[in-house]
């Protein structure tokens, strides 16, 4: 589309990856039995080649090796990810399928803290409220993914439902539009172009405040 004239690199956000060997699947962009250093600089380089560009706006860790705490490897991943945001070649960083103790303990002894929180969020844990509440405090945008697939529950709910009503929208709007409510970027991964029209259709209407509490706290009434 940049080739086309569509649009221009100014027009779009270029956010990328690095994901652990654990977690990649069968398309590995790096070496490996290479060092992390180097694994992070070939993953980049293998972005930049399929992107078409010299610099992306954010280079996220895709998650931590541990479910609890940020271990040597994460560490070592994210020395090398801050070095290429002081070669101007990212940006920002970001972090991705984080807990709050990971993200706290990340700011606290990271040289370039993240400028991004990317997670997975689930209505019924609450929509992740610890970690964006931590967000807010140190200026960091909150990506919440998953929105409509991991709360199949709370697109059913009947209250849901009667906002939906209400408003004349479908219920992954009101999804979308709560989530822009409480200060996320929300993330759509569908490929389906009636799918994307109607996820962007989201910026001429508002949820009153008693509507955003009530899908804020869905968590707690069961």
């Amino acid at each position: 589309m940049i080739e086309n004239g569509v649009v221009t690199r100014e027009d779009v956000f270029l956010q990328t990856k690095f994901t652990h060997r654990g977690g990649q699947d069968d398309r590995l962009p790096y070496d490996p039995k290479a060092q992390l250093s180097q694994q992070v600089e070939q993953s980049f380089n293998s972005s930049l080649e399929h992107l078409q560009v010299d610099v992306v706006d954010s280079y996220v860790l895709h998650g931590p090796t541990s479910r609890d705490r940020l271990a040597r490897a994460d560490w070592e991943t994210w020395r090398a990810m801050e070095a290429l945001q002081d070669q101007g070649r990212t940006r920002f960083l970001g972090v991705s399928n984080v807990t709050f103790e990971q993200l706290r303990e990340l700011c606290v002894g990271a040289r370039i803290p993240p400028r991004f929180v990317q997670n997975r969020c689930y209505g019924s844990r609450g929509w992740d409220r610890c970690v964006r509440t931590y967000c807010v405090a140190e200026g960091i945008l909150y990506q919440g993914f998953s929105l409509l697939t991991a709360n199949v529950p709370v697109l059913k709910h009947p209250d849901v439902l009667a906002i939906a009503q209400r408003h004349g929208r479908a219920v992954s709007q009101v999804v979308f539009r709560f989530a822009l409510d409480v200060g996320m970027l929300a993330l759509t991964g569908t490929r389906n172009e009636d799918h994307m029209c109607l996820d962007l259709a989201v910026f001429d209407f508002q949820l009153d405040r008693g509507e955003v509490e009530m899908i804020e706290n869905l968590a707690g009434n069961g």
